[in-house]
């Protein structure tokens, strides 16, 4: 099993101090950890695309470029590359460029994304969103593997023979698609024969599962080898103490201050105490043993290969942060990835003769 540290750079006050950091100190934040995840041995760094409070992701392609600039080792993942609101001509150029500058270490997970706020800025609309995302990875996959470009499209400007620069380094990119609640994403990468990423963090297992079930259904529908079928999968939160009642205990203030931030928005909660969060949603909480068995009850349901933890102490103090990962590292990781096996292709720069 492979392990990523993820943040969509949520820019708002600290559930637990209420102190909201400056821009600048939130994007050096997420610079620090990014090394701090590369310095503990986690697989990949990913960074989220949004365009709408209370998020600062707006330019992943900008903070990767800067984080390659700084990380030897450590995959950097998009999480997600919002193809529905994005030329894909210029998506391309940004990340052609940025698969250089980072030696081959980038890979994307894209999605139609998620927020009216954003959708309005790009004047997409609920009706046509899907559409756009499908067609969008249709130009950017061309653009990609072929020198020139001919592409009759509804939603930007026709390609008779174009060429784009810079061309890529990976040959192709591996590209995953992330995935919600619906099945329209599924559906595409299973297509495709590309791999999946669930978000896996605001309800219980049931959709998630059902989803994944869909997306291998679909994948031998294509014709694809089933044995190749990939599926990543997010966790709700992380905490792991020595015992149990140390980490709920940890965790308590964390969890009371999102609880309050959601109802101070005017958002039901999904999961209304505690309990029932760390029981119920995907939420890492426990002792090193309960943590990995978790994991591995999920994986029944997923057969996922790839867990995502958040990358933000998102109200721990900085020394629980490093703690917190530390333990995951040393005392649960090392378990999951002996018992749980690793995607099904090599984990780093794609090579001219793959498939995906």
């Amino acid at each position: 099993m492979k392990f990523l540290a993820i943040t969509l750079i949520v820019h708002a006050p600290d559930p637990v101090t209420g102190v909201q950091k400056s821009t600048q100190d939130r994007f050096r934040e997420v610079t620090d950890n990014a090394l701090l995840a590369e310095e503990l041995g986690f697989d990949g760094f990913g960074v989220g695309e949004r365009h709408e409070r209370p998020f600062i992701s707006s330019s992943p392609t900008v903070v990767l470029s800067h984080l390659a600039a700084l990380t030897q080792r450590i995959r950097l993942f998009t999480a997600v590359t919002t193809l529905s609101l994005l030329d894909p001509v210029r998506a391309y150029e940004d990340y052609a460029t940025l698969d250089h500058l980072s030696q081959g270490r980038l890979e994307l997970i894209i999605g139609k994304g998620n927020g009216a706020a954003q959708r309005e800025l790009f004047h997409v609309t609920p009706e046509d969103q899907w559409d756009r995302n499908a067609e969008s990875y249709e130009l950017f996959r061309r653009i990609w593997r072929q020198d020139k470009v001919t592409y009759a499209s509804r939603f930007r400007p026709e390609l008779n023979e174009a060429e784009v620069w810079p061309r890529p380094l990976q040959q192709p990119i591996r590209i995953w698609h992330g995935s919600a609640t619906s099945r329209e994403s599924v559906d595409l990468a299973a297509r495709y024969g590309d791999p999946l990423f669930s978000a896996n963090g605001t309800n219980p297992i049931e959709p998630y599962a059902e989803l994944i079930r869909y997306y291998r259904e679909r994948w031998e529908h294509y014709g694809h080898d089933p044995a190749l079928a990939t599926v990543g999968a997010g966790a709700a939160g992380y905490y792991a103490a020595r015992t149990s009642q140390e980490a709920v205990a940890a965790y308590r203030p964390v969890f009371e201050g999102r609880l309050a931030y959601q109802k101070q928005r005017g958002l039901e909660p999904v999961f209304p105490t505690l309990d029932d969060f760390v029981e119920r949603s995907s939420a890492l909480i426990g002792s090193p043993q309960q943590v990995i068995e978790k994991v591995h009850r999920y994986h029944e349901r997923f057969g996922h290969s790839v867990l995502s933890l958040q990358a933000d102490a998102d109200g721990l103090t900085d020394a629980q942060h490093r703690d917190n990962l530390e333990l995951f590292q040393s005392d649960i990781a090392p378990t999951l990835r002996r018992e749980i096996p690793d995607p099904p292709f090599a984990w780093g720069p794609v090579a001219p003769a793959a498939t995906h």
